[in-house]
C-alpha cells in the first residue's frame, strides 16, 4: 500500500497523490510531502526511492532488504533513519521488535514499514485533521514519529512489570516447571528491549545535537525531550531485569527448599522405621539352629512385648527429633 500526503505551497492538502505525479511535487520546495511505503514489495519500492527521490543504494539496500539496530546516517541533503517500535503479548509472552525506516529531506518525508504500526497511522491520522503538523516541516513529523514510537514502548513495559509482579506471586504458590520457561521469555524480551532502547536514544541524541543540514536548529529540543523518555525507559528496563533475576533467583530457592522438605521428611521416615528393621531382621534369621529350647521367645507374650517395642520406638525417636529441633 502505497499512501501519500501533500501540502502544497498555497496551503492546501492533498491525499489523492499518484506515484506518477511525485517528481512535479517535489520540484515545489515550499511544500511538504509525506510517502508512506507499506507492505510494498521491494520490487514495488525500489524503483521509487531510487529513482524519483535519487537516495543512495546502499540507503535503499538498508531499507529494503536488510534490519538494522536503530541508526541514523547522514547522506548529506538526507537523513537516513531507523527506529524500531515494540509489541508485547502477556498472554504468549510474545515480545517483537518492528522496524520503520525513515528518509528525511529538507521538504519531504518518505517511510517504509514491512509491519504496519500504530504509531505512524497515529501521526497520519493526526496530519489529516490537523495541517499545522504538516505546515511545519519534515522535521516536526520525525519528531511527532519519534515521540510516538517512544510512547508505544511504556504501556509495554507496564504490561511486562505486570506480568513479573504476577510471577512473583506464583513463585512462593506454584513454582512449576512452565513458570521458569516464562521467567527466561522474560529475561530474553527484556534483554531485546535493551538493545533497542539503547541505540535508539543515541539516535535521538545525536538529532537533538543538531549537527544536521535538514534538521532546523529550533527543534533540537524537541528531540531532547523524546531522548529524555528513551533515557528513563532504559533505566526502568534495567530495574525490570533485576526483578526477573531476583524471581529467577527466589524461584531456584523455593525449588532447593521444598527439595530439601522433602528430602528431609524421607529421612526422617527411614531413621524412625530403622529399629524396627533392625528388630525384625535380627529375630528373622534362621542360620544357627538353638541348642536349648527358646520357647518363651516365641510365645504370646514375647510377640507382644515385641510388638509393642516396635510401635513405641517411632514415637520415641519422632519426641526425641522434635526435643532436638530436627523437624
Amino acid at each position: 500500500m502505497i499512501r501519500i500526503l501533500y501540502f502544497s505551497s498555497a496551503g492546501e492538502i492533498r491525499a489523492d497523490v499518484t506515484p506518477e505525479m511525485l517528481p512535479d511535487l517535489l520540484r515545489d520546495v515550499e511544500g511538504m510531502l509525506w510517502l508512506d511505503l507499506r507492505e510494498e514489495s521491494p520490487a514495488v519500492c525500489a524503483p521509487i526511492l531510487r529513482d524519483i527521490f535519487d537516495f543512495h543504494p546502499l540507503a535503499i539496500d538498508d531499507a529494503l532488504e536488510e534490519s538494522h539496530v536503530p541508526k541514523i546516517d547522514d547522506w548529506g541533503k538526507y537523513l537516513y533513519l531507523v527506529l524500531h517500535a515494540v509489541s508485547y503479548n502477556p498472554q504468549d509472552n510474545d515480545f517483537n521488535t518492528l522496524e520503520l525506516d525513515i528518509f528525511v529531506g529538507s521538504h519531504y518525508l518518505v517511510t517504509h514499514q514491512t509491519t504496519p504500526l500504530k504509531a505512524v497511522d497515529r501521526v497520519w491520522a493526526l496530519c489529516q485533521r490537523d495541517e499545522r503538523h504538516l505546515r511545519k516541516g519534515a522535521a516536526h513529523l520525525l519528531y511527532k514519529l519519534a515521540d510516538e514510537l517512544a510512547a508505544d514502548y511504556m504501556p509495554v513495559v507496564e504490561d511486562i512489570d505486570v506480568t513479573i509482579d504476577d510471577i512473583e506471586d506464583q513463585v512462593f504458590d506454584n513454582p512449576a516447571p512452565s513458570l521458569l520457561e516464562q521467567i527466561f521469555g522474560l529475561k530474553r524480551a527484556l534483554l531485546t528491549l535493551r538493545r533497542i532502547i539503547g541505540p535508539q536514544r543515541e539516535v535521538l541524541n545525536k538529532l537533538g545535537r543538531g549537527d544536521y543540514a535538514v534538521i532546523p536548529a529550533g527543534y533540537g529540543v524537541f528531540f531532547r525531550d523524546v531522548y529524555d523518555h528513551l533515557v528513563r525507559l532504559y533505566d526502568i528496563s534495567e530495574s525490570l531485569r533485576d526483578l526477573v533475576g531476583g524471581a529467577l533467583d527466589t524461584y531456584l530457592s523455593v525449588v532447593s527448599n521444598r527439595m530439601n522438605e522433602v528430602m528431609k521428611t524421607l529421612t526422617v521416615i527411614t531413621t524412625m522405621f530403622m529399629p524396627i528393621s533392625f528388630l525384625a531382621g535380627f529375630f528373622g534369621m534362621n542360620f544357627f539352629q538353638p541348642v536349648f529350647a527358646l520357647n518363651a521367645w516365641t510365645g504370646r507374650a514375647a510377640f507382644v512385648a515385641l510388638l509393642l517395642v516396635m510401635a513405641l520406638l517411632p514415637m520415641s525417636m519422632y519426641w526425641w527429633m522434635r526435643r532436638r529441633s530436627w523437624m
